[in-house]
């Protein structure tokens, strides 16, 4: 009976590692693709919110309905303090890539180039990966001389990593939050004492000013 119990718990326990792992995977950051309609004139951009030290990958490609030309393009990256991180112009396709060094809101923005006369709609498909999904596991099972199992493994050995490094980027925002909310509260309840103390003063001298005049022209 003993050993069926602990082969029960064994089973069980696995079971819930596994369950867990899932849920990792399933929350571990992971690769979009988007689609952004640039107009003629203007400019369109998508941004992503970013803990620092994580590696981003971007392949972007213009889609005209024109096929008879592909118009050109200008694509611009920059960091949440505004440096640039990625630039160029009169292109129909390229990548970017870098780490990021603070966290905060990485924005890219694309806009034509004004060659573009076309009667249909410009496009442009970004394929956005960031944290583990932008790693090159190839390279990595090549290096590592793993494959199958280990390499699951290492797979999920870097999501869960990634989401421990989520929940400690949320918490910590979540502090700088609430600390902001703390100020913001002690400095409207300082400003609202302040401004009842303000409408008393004034209205202990309308009242000695009104005696004084009644006073004065013997009304009272």
């Amino acid at each position: 009976m003993s050993g069926n119990a602990d082969l029960r718990r064994s089973l069980v326990f696995r079971s819930a590692v596994f369950v867990v792992l899932l849920w990792g995977l399933s929350y571990a950051p992971a690769g979009d693709a988007i689609w952004l309609n640039v107009p003629k004139t203007g400019t369109k951009c998508v941004s992503e919110e970013i803990q620092s030290n994580v590696v981003v990958l971007a392949d972007y490609v213009v889609v005209s309905e024109d096929h008879g030309h592909v118009p050109t393009i200008s694509v611009k990256v920059t960091s949440p303090y505004g440096n640039n991180l990625h630039h160029q112009e009169n292109v129909t396709h390229g990548q970017f890539a870098f780490t990021t060094q603070e966290a905060g809101n990485y924005l890219a923005c694309f806009w034509s180039d004004g060659q573009y006369h076309g009667s249909g709609e410009l496009s442009v498909n970004i394929d956005w990966k960031t944290g583990i999904a932008a790693k090159d596991w190839e390279s990595v099972a090549r290096k590592e001389k793993i494959e199958g199992v280990e390499l699951e493994l290492a797979k999920l050995e870097a999501a869960v990593e990634a989401i421990h490094n989520n929940l400690l980027y949320m918490k910590g925002r979540e502090a700088e939050l609430r600390t902001t909310s703390e100020t913001t509260n002690a400095r409207v309840a300082w400003f609202s004492i302040m401004s009842l103390g303000i409408c008393i003063a004034a209205s202990c001298l309308q009242i000695w000013y009104l005696k004084r005049y009644f006073q004065k022209k013997k009304l009272i």
